[in-house]
């Protein structure tokens, strides 16, 4: 018997609904985004996220089921984001699915947001199963998890202040290439030189954490004493050094990560992802020690609902389904109960 799931996600500035089949096959996956408003803002403004998610979420739902030729009856289980996120904006969410589980008496199955991230990999590769080591890294979250089975993860390391999207958001702002940073800074890095500047990467001797403040203080550091002495500085090698730093630390701890576990197979999860030149580096480092790479296209790597779809048929299939009761959990850590 085919199992449909509905995936809803609402947990920052993106409202999305999806059908995903067995777990594998997205049959839609709708998303409206926000980010021509918040860019007006220099970054995402929850109140205003989660009026936008409000407005959108009815339609957004609707046009997936639409798209996926399926009705509410067809439907095995409603999969929603719970948590992390931000509070307001997951309440829209969680609210909506909660409502048309009991309408259409449908099992509600909470998902963790980064356990969806993770599952992209399944619907972007099919042939992927765990064990494997996956880097999430997004402007919310910098992980590196081992997905030991579909719904067991071990947390090897994550950051101890900003996330590398994060960073990478407020160092595009400083030099003034806007909301988001990280496509932009993508971008203008081609044209410079990593090595114009020596930023610095911070490594601690008994962890696989990462520690972005320091480099992104760094760079600002650097931009605000060169022009405040009139000197002329090539924003495109900034962009690139600053990149180069960010994409050794997350590579370099990722392959250790790996290698502790023993695993076979990485996987890149999460906003950052789509980064070209850390797909380059963890291109060039998992064909240096023999192990496979995988990675979502851009679309999948965003806050989707496929993923949380995707998730969610893993839970629902193991039995694991959540009350009415259910509430958003904007800092529920991975592995913690939903």
């Amino acid at each position: 018997m085919n199992t449909l799931i509905l995936g809803i996600e609402s947990s920052c500035d993106e409202t999305a609904a999806s059908v995903v089949l067995d777990g594998r096959e997205i049959l839609s996956n709708v998303i409206a985004s926000q980010i021509d408003i918040h860019t007006l803002y220099g970054g995402v403004v929850p109140e205003i996220a989660s009026r936008k998610h409000t407005e959108a979420i009815c339609a957004v739902t609707k046009k997936a089921l639409s798209d996926a030729n399926v009705k509410l009856s067809d439907l095995s289980a409603v999969a929603v984001t719970a948590g992390p996120g931000l509070v307001g904006a997951l309440l829209v969410g969680v609210s909506f699915a909660k409502a048309m589980a009991y309408a259409a008496g449908l099992p509600l199955v909470p998902v963790h947001h980064i356990e969806g991230h993770i599952a992209a990999n399944y619907l972007a590769h099919p042939e992927v199963k765990p064990p494997f080591v996956c880097l999430v890294a997004s402007g919310g979250h910098s992980h590196i998890v081992c997905a030991e089975d579909y719904l067991s993860f071990e947390i090897l390391g994550r950051t101890r202040d900003d996330a590398a999207g994060e960073a990478y958001d407020k160092i595009a702002r400083i030099l003034g290439l806007g909301y988001p940073g990280g496509p932009k800074i993508d971008r203008l890095a081609k044209e410079g030189n990593g090595n114009a500047v020596q930023f610095p990467r911070v490594h601690f001797n008994d962890s696989l954490d990462f520690s972005f403040s320091g480099v992104k203080t760094a760079v600002m550091n650097y931009v605000h004493n060169a022009e405040q002495r009139g000197e002329n500085f090539s924003r495109a090698d900034i962009a690139a050094s600053f990149q180069e730093a960010v994409t050794d630390i997350l590579v370099s701890n990722t392959i250790k990560a790996a290698k502790m576990k023993k695993a076979d197979t990485v996987c890149l999860a999460g906003g950052v992802a789509s980064n070209s030149r850390l797909r380059e580096k963890m291109a060039e480092e998992t064909a240096k020690w023999g192990l496979k790479l995988y990675y979502p296209g851009p679309v999948l790597c965003t806050d989707n609902a496929a993923m949380i779809a995707c998730a969610g048929y893993h839970e629902f299939m193991s039995g694991k389904t959540g009350q009415l009761s259910l509430n958003a959990m904007p800092s529920v850590r991975l592995g913690q109960k939903l």
